[in-house]
């Protein structure tokens, strides 16, 4: 796909400059969308390329005018906005150019070619997998005109991208920005914050240092217990005091500054980087730069008398510091003499107090040479500290003096080439008295060479501009060509409109007046003229003719489900009726333009990401998926359930199980062939033998049978695979069936005994009872067994119950969702016409309303609002929890009749007068 970094120019004023952006482009709408990396979900905006054109000026080699960018191009949106775009190299440009010009082409071509018949989908060319896809009929397509497409070949210029360019550049780093603006007042005010946050920065902490001692200050006369524990004391706050370098009890607080040492450095990197972006780049601040030097002056000054105040406050600290230790020597020297002449009147030896004596005076001794050393480090480390600022203002000076060097090495090159110009000049000149024809100079032969490299660069935009005029020129003829066929189309159908408006005026006015007799009646002759002309064929018309024909309703729609019967007139009448409808609803629905959008920045933020499970994905499903994108997302679904299943088997399995069926037909073969084509006779694509869905069907249902020997094949699976056919391929809608046989629904759903269907059959007319309880109280009321036809739509979801839109739009939702979902539209069904179940007030009429009633409804959004909106909440352990009771149920009465039926067949044989009885399933075998 055509994607790669980009600059974008974006900002206003100083902070106008050029930023990195990673761009994609969309083929489904010719949008180009720019996110700030790769891996970013949502994109940042996008621009319209269908109805955008693109420049660039070409600048002149060597010339150093302002705003000449050598690789950026201008894209002209309507409304007058201009986007501006820089490519890493020109080579790039020109490929992002031609590119684009491209994509533009063939979009609008495509889009000529899709709005030629208005039963096709607005981008038919999206669809990538099913029957569906396949079924886009040959269209009448303007013929391109051909010397305009030779005049587009002439002009492309061939040119190749680099790495910066397709889906490889998402793995490198994005390019630097030649051109950012490397000092703002932004950036500025940034960093001020910054460094003022630092100073801040824990304001009752920082502010303050605190000076930590060893020991608490105790009384004159302890007791010897309180001594010895005060001892013991000591000994560990001297190990923490190890540890934690000496913080361990608070004894003198000093506020020695107002700022921290480590507040500082932030400030003097800030003031020093702001000195180097001065001296570097001056331009871009120009306008704040007496403001920015005050500023930086007054900082300078504060800094200065702040360190000078500290290492006042330093010298205070350590002449402190040292008179607080003599203290503490003296009272530890006092009290350890104390005890110890206390001791020595208990009977201590002499040897033994004169060992404590001298092991008391090594430790002070070591303590003291201790505090030296670290007073020797804490002076070694401000020495490295000093020597580092100096080695930076050494490097600060170093980079100066080779600045200067370069400055001075151009001014001598510079000065080197006038002298070598002057002394050519001289020589030429010498030589052409001597010669007849006179030598170019080196002066005029880089002229001449920067003329050639000029006239290709020009050459080169002619040459793009030139097809970039040809292209918008044909485009503007095609919509306004467009625009005419669309208004001879509003003119047939405004020409039609007045015709029945005006047969249906006499009728009404015929059916006002009173007649004698009604065989001769003028408005049963306009009766059976409307009658005839509703249902009469439509005759064949020329190619070119085609598009003006107003296709109200066509023969099939666009899954490829037949609109009209062929048999039944009436049930033609009543069919038609219904797909006008259809129609009318879908042309005056505006939030489905919404939703499309919706969609559209949905997909265009998985661009760069997988997608994944979230609730804006599960409304978006509910609201139902478009037409274009409903091939890809049930894939995805698929996928999404049977992941552990595809894991496990090996590569190829689909092929493996197919290659099998076809090579060892097994016992499910007879009745899948048998029921291939009463799968959906009023379908296209399964209407005949040698239909390309029949072949398909035939092979995904043979693989599962060998997948699932259990079960084989039962009859409803046929049609969940011809459903799945239409949108996936045979190894996806196979994938499909096993998602709905073997993870959403219950065991023996499908086996012979339907045990897990007639489970929810119950389990729906709990929640009936609970959810509907007046329809509830009528059907038990007139004993109508409605579960005669929920059980089919439970068994095959919904296939041939309603009609095909609201039909996609259940199993976008069943198949991300699971089956709750049918539980939800099942209840959903009954509540949209429970009023007019309601007036019914017999058993007959009653079951028949509900034979057809679900083809009534054909407002799917209404219908989805009910099923997930209204009936709310629906838990799903409540479904699980009943499925489980009531499943104990079904089986103890599958046990009874077993029973019942042995003991029928034991009293068949030993009694002479039953034993020519025989079952069903015996004469079935």
């Amino acid at each position: 796909k055509l994607c790669g970094y980009l600059q974008k120019l974006s900002g206003k004023g100083p902070l106008r400059g050029f930023r990195s952006r990673w761009f994609v482009f969309d083929p489904r709408r010719c949008y180009l969308y720019y996110f700030k990396g790769p891996q970013e979900p949502l994109p940042l905006g996008h621009l319209d390329i269908a109805s955008a054109c693109f420049s660039y000026h070409q600048p002149e080699v060597g010339a150093a005018a302002a705003g000449d960018e050598p690789a950026a191009f201008e894209v002209h949106s309507p409304g007058g906005a201009v986007t501006v775009l820089k490519a890493a190299t020109r080579q790039d440009m020109t490929y992002w150019l031609q590119e684009l010009q491209q994509k533009r082409w063939e979009y609008c071509n495509n889009l000529d070619a899709a709005k030629r018949d208005s039963r096709t989908s607005p981008t038919p060319s999206d669809f990538s997998k099913g029957l569906v896809a396949k079924d886009n009929p040959d269209l009448s397509i303007l013929s391109q005109n051909a010397s305009a497409e030779r005049a587009r070949n002439i002009l492309a210029v061939e040119t190749s991208p680099t790495d910066l360019v397709g889906e490889q550049a998402a793995s490198q780093p994005a390019p630097v920005q030649a051109s950012a603006i490397n000092f703002s007042l932004k950036q500025w005010s940034t960093e001020i914050k910054n460094s003022m946050s630092s100073l801040r920065k824990g304001s009752t902490e920082n502010r303050r240092s605190i000076f930590y001692t060893t020991e608490e200050w105790e009384l004159l006369d302890p007791t010897p217990k309180d001594l010895e524990d005060s001892m013991a004391l000591e000994e560990k706050r001297k190990h923490l005091a190890e540890g934690s370098k000496g913080l361990t009890s608070s004894a003198f607080p000093f506020d020695f500054g107002r700022i921290p040492h480590k507040a500082r450095r932030p400030l003097k990197d800030m003031i020093g980087s702001s000195k180097n972006r001065n001296s570097s780049d001056s331009s871009p601040t120009e306008w704040c730069s007496g403001n920015g030097n005050r500023l930086v002056s007054e900082l300078q000054l504060k800094y200065q008398s702040q360190q000078e105040e500290l290492e006042k406050l330093k010298k205070d600290l350590l002449s402190q510091k040292e008179l607080v230790r003599l203290l503490q020597q003296t009272v530890r020297s006092s009290q350890y003499d104390k005890y110890f002449a206390s001791r020595l009147c208990e009977g201590v030896p002499k040897d033994t107090l004169e060992l404590l004596h001298q092991k008391d005076d090594q430790i002070l001794g070591l303590s003291n040479q201790l505090e030296k050393l670290n007073l020797e480090k804490d002076s070694l480390q401000q020495e490295v500290k000093n020597l580092k600022c100096k080695v930076g203002e050494l490097n600060e000076r170093l980079g100066m003096l080779m600045e200067t060097i370069q400055a001075k090495d151009e001014v001598i090159m510079k000065l080197s080439r006038q002298l070598s110009e002057c002394e050519d000049s001289t020589s030429s000149q010498s030589g052409a008295i001597n010669s007849p024809t006179a030598t170019y100079t080196n002066k005029e032969l880089q002229e001449l060479d920067r003329l050639k490299d000029n006239l290709q660069g020009y050459k080169t935009q002619n040459k793009f501009l030139n097809k970039e005029i040809l292209e918008l020129s044909t485009l503007r003829r095609n919509a306004e060509a467009r625009e005419r066929e669309w208004q001879a189309k509003y003119t047939s159908l405004e020409a039609k409109l007045c015709q029945v408006e005006s047969k249906y005026l006499i009728l009404l006015q015929e059916m006002k007046t009173p007649v004698c007799s009604e065989d001769q009646s003028p408005a049963r002759e306009v009766i059976t003229q409307l009658l005839e002309d509703a249902l009469k064929a439509e005759p064949s018309e020329q190619p070119e003719q085609a598009f003006f024909k107003p296709h109200l309703v066509s023969e099939y729609d666009i899954y490829g489900f037949q609109t009209i019967p062929e048999d039944d007139d009436e049930e033609k009448l009543v069919a038609k009726s219904r797909a006008l409808d259809l129609r009318s609803l879908s042309l005056s629905e505006n939030r489905e333009i919404s939703t499309g959008v919706k969609w559209e920045n949905y997909l265009a933020s998985t661009m760069n990401r997988e997608m994944m499970r979230c609730v804006e994905l599960k409304n978006l499903i509910r609201s139902g998926i478009p037409h274009e994108h409903r091939s890809k997302i049930w894939k995805w679904c698929v996928n999404l359930h049977v992941k552990k299943f595809k894991d496990s088997a090996v590569p190829g399995y689909f092929q493996i199980l197919l290659q099998k069926a076809l090579e060892k037909p097994n016992p499910a073969s007879k009745q899948i062939e048998l029921d291939l084509l009463r799968t959906l006779p009023n379908n296209k694509h399964y209407s005949s033998p040698t239909s390309e869905g029949i072949q398909k069907l035939r092979n995904v249902l043979l693989a599962f049978s060998w997948r699932n020997p259990d079960i084989g094949y039962c009859q409803g699976l046929n049609r969940l695979v011809a459903i799945a056919l239409l949108y996936l391929e045979q190894e996806d809608a196979f994938w499909c069936l096993v998602t709905i046989v073997e993870v959403f629904m219950p065991r023996d759903y499908y086996t012979k005994t339907l045990l897990g269907s007639q489970v929810d059959q119950r389990v729906f007319k709990d929640l009936l009872s609970e959810k509907l309880p007046r329809l509830h109280a009528h059907f038990e009321q007139y004993k109508v067994d409605y579960t005669l036809i929920t059980f089919n739509w439970f068994l095959v979801v919904f296939v041939d119950s309603v009609v095909s839109d609201i039909l996609f739009k259940i199993w976008d939702s069943f198949l991300y969702e699971g089956p709750k979902v049918i539980f939800r539209f099942a209840l959903a069904l009954f509540k949209y016409k429970e009023e007019e179940i309601l007036k019914l007030q017999d058993s007959m009429s009653i079951f028949k309303y509900l034979r057809y009633f679900t083809r009534t409804i054909l407002d799917a959004r209404k219908l989805t609002a009910i099923a997930f909106g209204d009936l709310n909440p629906f838990p799903l352990r409540q479904i699980r929890n009943r499925r489980a009771y009531h499943l104990e149920k079904v089986r103890l009465e599958l046990t009874e009749l077993e029973a019942i039926r042995e003991d029928f067949l034991r009293e068949r044989e030993t009694c002479v007068e039953k034993r020519d009885l025989i079952s069903d399933d015996e004469e079935d075998s």
